[in-house]
């Protein structure tokens, strides 16, 4: 997939919708090199986020702010949140479905959910690093630094001191990973 073929053609044909949909569909990062309008044309975007999610970056403010458009792209690249709206940034549904497909997501996510725990829980259970991310309540939630730990035990690090000096999760991150002290 040469997914920079529309690099070198004419810009007429960079606005030709047939064409460039052709082409989002095999790659959706040839979105990159579509003309502004087609960045703002729901159908173009939505196939090429659904290729290649990471594709929400080309995409218009207005379609960035598009909650279907937005969903699609982050169920096929959870980071693709990094180029969501604010208000989808903060949008239970399409935050948990980014979490769920890369814990990672969990860095752009509002504050309010960075404290949700079942949020939480998704992210810490699928990326090492999450629980980094996650608000102090969270990092200080047992049962959250539990799961964290258990699926990485290095995860520790993330942990409130409180946490960092109960025996139960200690000895859980340690026998995930000994190198977790």
């Amino acid at each position: 997939n040469d997914w920079d073929a529309l690099t070198h053609t004419s810009a007429a044909l960079k606005a030709d919708r047939e064409v460039v949909l052709a082409a989002v569909k095999t790659h959706g990062k040839a979105l990159a090199y579509a003309s502004d309008q087609l960045q703002s044309d729901r159908e173009v975007v939505l196939a090429a986020v659904k290729t290649h999610g990471q594709a929400l970056v080309y995409a218009s403010y207005q379609l960035k702010n598009d909650r279907e458009v937005v969903l699609a792209a982050v169920k096929q690249h959870g980071t693709a949140l990094y180029n969501a709206s604010y208000e989808l940034k903060n949008d239970r549904e399409v935050v948990l479905a980014a979490v769920k497909q890369d814990g990672s997501a969990l860095a752009c996510a509002s504050e309010g959910l960075k404290n949700d725990p079942e949020v939480v829980l998704a992210a810490v259970t699928n990326y090492r690093y999450a629980l980094e991310y996650a608000s102090d309540e969270r990092k200080n939630d047992r049962e959250v630094v539990l799961a964290a730990v258990k699926s990485h035990g290095n995860a520790l690090r993330y942990a409130s001191a409180a946490l960092k000096n109960d025996r139960e999760v200690v000895l859980a991150a340690v026998k995930q990973d000994g190198s977790a002290l």
